[in-house]
């Protein structure tokens, strides 16, 4: 917002370092107003785009401008108490909060930034969600393994401290030995650090030092399974591969699969009631997996959530924007999230704003984005995928506190303990921003059991679950009834499978051979799964070689990703 009134008079440290001009002066008369009762400072934040007509809103409460925070996207003013709940009524007002004196934060030279006054730090948001009080509690996620279906892990400090692990690469980069497991592309990197990530293991109620980099459940395992290259390229047929892959080893000796993180979606219209990457999320539910799906970031007026989240069954994770407070209950949901209708929509939001994480050194992501970058190893993400992670990380919280709950048990306890935000429809929030401590302090509901009846059959197109979002070479993109190697999409025979939990067979997939076999459950930690050999399958006359795919791409949308800014 702009005034031409106003005038600079100096600069103050915000947040994580950031400065913001402080300017002064009076409003026109048509905006300012003079009240004989008592007043108070609040600071107006606008909604993204919506700086303008914040002055509107202001002007019909009665509020006063006495400054204004170019970079924050608000003004400090000065308004009668009474008129408050008018104010935060207005579409074009994100929140309403107290005013505090401002100060010079203090950048921690190890992070780059300030943890305790940087609100997309995890030490704020494992505040906001109460996973300190879990830590404090003694609940880590010890125990607990978490199947990250993305675009792979890179080794980089505060995820080397043994609680990551490799499952197959089931993606384009899988030929080239080089690029195995590892994230080219940047996104599955942040999503396991806000998980799982930590400096070095600690004691439980060690981990809230906001000197160390800490994720939401530090002591549990990520599980690795990489399905992205480097450029984000993949294909539905891998994330199903991946999915079914997790469900049949989720038990393997010494290992405990019990939460599914899959920051994915696109933009599929399909009935969920047969579509195959829906189906495929329910086989794992079933199994006794919690799976946590983004709702997307659609960011318009569609009112439909990405495909899996679609699908009543799973939990499907929304964002918030907690605006600069520690209280869930004032957050408003950012402009780019996914809205639901009355029959699906977002069971629950968490933080998904200006989200810091783990960035992976040369990926893509930290190329294209480097103002996105945060001192040396942090970059900094909004979009339903990061508010999907951190929602995952509290479910390994939950589950060590639980270790026998069901995923219906686990999504009832989260639903019903979640503080709904003011103001903010449900079909935008669900039942309200994850608190996960007070969902440990509730009793488990030995009732709660999601109806059979929602269960779908995967028997539908799985050109249709591709929504728009398809892999290329360059000329010709992958479309019909198949999978990536081109072999025939019977949807039918590989639902059976599914359901049975016999679609992998000594690393054959749908008729085709993806990974190596040597594959044994007493060396998980130092497996690294020999690449499929692709270089004799063809698709469309071309060989699916590294080289031959540099024409490939991805709708940055399918990965649920509103902003790396």
């Amino acid at each position: 917002m702009r005034c031409e009134a106003w005038r600079i008079v100096g600069t103050a440290v915000l947040g994580s370092a950031a400065a913001a001009l402080l300017l002064t002066g009076t409003t026109s008369a048509s905006s300012a107003t003079t009240h004989p009762y008592r007043t108070v400072t609040m600071i107006v934040r606008a909604m993204p785009g919506h700086q303008r007509a914040v002055s509107g809103a202001l002007a019909a409460a009665g509020g006063h401008v006495v400054r204004v925070l170019p970079i924050a996207d608000s003004v400090v003013v000065r308004i009668s108490p009474s008129a408050i709940p008018q104010l935060r009524r207005s579409p074009d007002v994100a929140g309403v909060t107290p005013d505090a004196p401002l100060h010079f934060t203090s950048v921690d030279p190890t992070l780059g930034y300030d943890p305790s006054a940087d609100e997309g730090s995890l030490y704020e948001i494992t505040q906001i969600i109460g996973a300190q009080d879990s830590w404090k509690a003694g609940y880590t996620g010890q125990g607990i393994d978490v199947a990250l279906i993305d675009t792979g892990v890179s080794p980089v400090p505060g995820l080397t401290s043994g609680n990551v692990v490799n499952g197959p690469d089931l993606s384009f980069d899988s030929q080239d030995p080089t690029l195995t497991n590892l994230d080219g592309f940047g996104h599955g990197t942040h999503m396991a650090s806000l998980i799982a990530g930590r400096d070095a293991p600690a004691a439980p109620a060690a981990y809230a030092d906001p000197t160390v980099f800490t994720g939401v459940a530090p002591d549990a395992r990520v599980v690795s399974i990489k399905i992205g290259a480097a450029d984000g390229a993949a294909d539905v047929s891998q994330v199903i591969a991946g999915i079914d892959w997790v469900v049949q080893h989720r038990h393997e000796p010494g290992f405990n699969i019990r939460v599914l993180s899959l920051s994915f979606g696109t933009d599929s219209t399909q009935d969920y009631r047969i579509d195959p990457l829906a189906y495929a999320a329910e086989r794992a539910w079933r199994a006794g997996i919690v799976v946590v799906v983004a709702g997307g970031n659609d960011g318009t007026s569609r009112k439909v959530l990405a495909d899996p989240a679609m699908d009543p069954l799973v939990l499907a994770v929304g964002a918030s924007d907690p605006g600069g407070t520690i209280t869930p209950s004032d957050d408003t949901v950012p402009s780019f999230a996914t809205r639901g209708n009355t029959r699906r929509h977002v069971d629950l939001v968490a933080p998904g704003v200006h989200v810091l994480g783990l960035r992976s050194p040369g990926s893509y992501v930290d190329t294209q984005y480097p103002d996105a970058q945060v001192g040396t190893r942090f970059v900094r993400g909004s979009g339903t995928s990061q508010a999907t992670a951190i929602t995952a990380g509290a479910v390994a919280l939950f589950l060590q506190r639980y270790p026998t709950a069901t995923p219906d048990q686990v999504k009832r306890a989260f639903m019903l303990k979640a503080v709904p935000l003011k103001s903010v429809r449900f079909t935008y929030r669900g039942s309200g921003s994850v608190q996960v401590r007070r969902a440990e302090l509730g009793k488990l509901d030995r009732n709660a059991s999601q109806p059979l009846t929602l269960d779908g059959t995967g028997i539908g197109s799985i050109e249709k679950a591709r929504g728009s979002a398809h892999v290329t070479d360059g000329d010709v993109e992958l479309t019909g009834e198949q999978d990536i190697f081109g072999a025939p999409w019977i949807g039918s025979l590989w639902a059976t499978a599914a359901g049975l939990g016999t679609s992998w067979t000594d690393g054959t997939w749908n008729g085709n051979a993806w990974t190596g076999t040597g594959w044994s459950g007493s060396s998980w930690t130092s497996q690294t799964w020999a690449p499929a050999t692709w270089t004799m399958s063809t698709w469309a006359g071309r060989r699916w070689t590294n080289d031959d795919w540099t024409g490939r791409r991805w709708t940055g949308g399918a990965w649920a990703i509103g902003a790396w800014r």
